[in-house]
């Protein structure tokens, strides 16, 4: 089985979603190019079904398997925005849905996959040791896996954002994608750079979280410790194994955002565009607030910002704190 997407993958994950996902608006943000020196569009799948991006590639998947495959269940683990879009998968399919997550998950977004009607398991380990829990219960229970990031099919579903964004928006110059597992980007990027390859793709990635920035330095998939970044959603210690090549291939930049630029970011939506979105998906505005993306006044930049699950009340206090 391969281990990529094609733009074929992309093109049949796209007519697979239709009926069940929005294709969300492609919003101008007049009020926060001043700051940033571009003509900026927003991509905001904080309008998405779930709130999140993530949808998109967890309904892929489900929906292209066997109904026999996943009749028993479905699991995976999740920072918070796989874990909804799973469960709203499972309950569409009515099939038996279990998330591992982490202790650190926003309470919002265990309550929201509860809701969904997911079996919660809260688990004190790091990534790697969390999918070592998830494939000891699969097997045991015979449930199907659905990778949030490493899966090929997953990614597809992901990287139907990029055609969206080519079809609203033909003359895009650079678009700008928050870095966690990888899988999204490199679903945006596959779309994006087989269809219009000119396209420059930047990922935006925590400075206390850089482990693709670094991997790029090194060369090869770099592990690199977890820092307590407020971008809850993209903090992961190792690149994923099969996002990797796929990012060295198409991804232009990657740049590092320090948290006082995200919250800046998270500020500027919401004051300036009226969007309420998580840290994650603040990244790219961030970015550029903090001049890490080299842009020009002419030049039309899309941000994609990948979610809004978040408490009213944590981002309240964010927005407070900040002034």
């Amino acid at each position: 089985m391969r281990n990529y997407p094609t733009i074929q993958d992309i093109g049949e994950a796209r007519e697979r979603l239709k009926p069940h996902i929005r294709h969300t608006p492609l919003l101008r943000a007049e009020k926060i190019e001043k700051a940033v020196g571009c003509q900026l569009y927003l991509k905001p799948e904080t309008l998405q079904i779930t709130g999140a991006f993530k949808i998109r590639g967890a309904l892929n998947k489900a929906l292209s398997l066997p109904r026999e495959e996943i009749a028993n269940g479905v699991i995976a683990s999740s920072s918070g925005n796989h874990a909804q879009g799973l469960s709203y998968a499972a309950r569409m399919l009515g099939v038996k849905v279990i998330l591992v997550l982490p202790v650190t998950t926003p309470k919002i977004k265990i309550a929201n996959t509860r809701a969904l009607g997911a079996e919660v398991i809260l688990f004190d380990g790091d990534t790697a040791a969390r999918w070592k829990k998830v494939y000891e219960i699969a097997e045991e229970n015979n449930y199907a896996t659905i990778h949030g990031f490493e899966d090929p099919v997953v990614m597809a579903g992901q990287g139907t954002i990029g055609c969206e964004i080519l079809e609203d928006l033909d003359n895009v110059d650079t678009v700008i994608v928050p870095i966690g597992g990888g899988g999204l980007i490199s679903g945006i990027a596959t779309a994006i750079k087989e269809t219009k390859p000119s396209v420059r793709i930047v990922g935006a990635e925590p400075a206390l979280t850089p482990k693709y920035f670094h991997s790029r330095i090194n060369k090869e998939r770099t592990s690199f410790p977890l820092g307590n970044t407020i971008a809850d959603g993209l903090r992961i210690s190792v690149p994923g194994q099969n996002p990797y090549p796929i990012i060295e291939k198409y991804v232009d930049e990657i740049v590092l955002v320090d948290d006082d630029h995200i919250i800046a970011g998270m500020r500027s939506l919401a004051k300036d565009a009226k969007l309420i979105a998580e840290p994650a998906a603040s990244i790219g505005i961030g970015a550029l607030l903090a001049g890490s993306i080299k842009v020009r006044p002419d030049e039309n930049v899309c941000a994609v910002l990948t979610g809004g699950n978040w408490d009213l009340c944590d981002l309240a206090e964010i927005y407070r704190t900040a002034e």
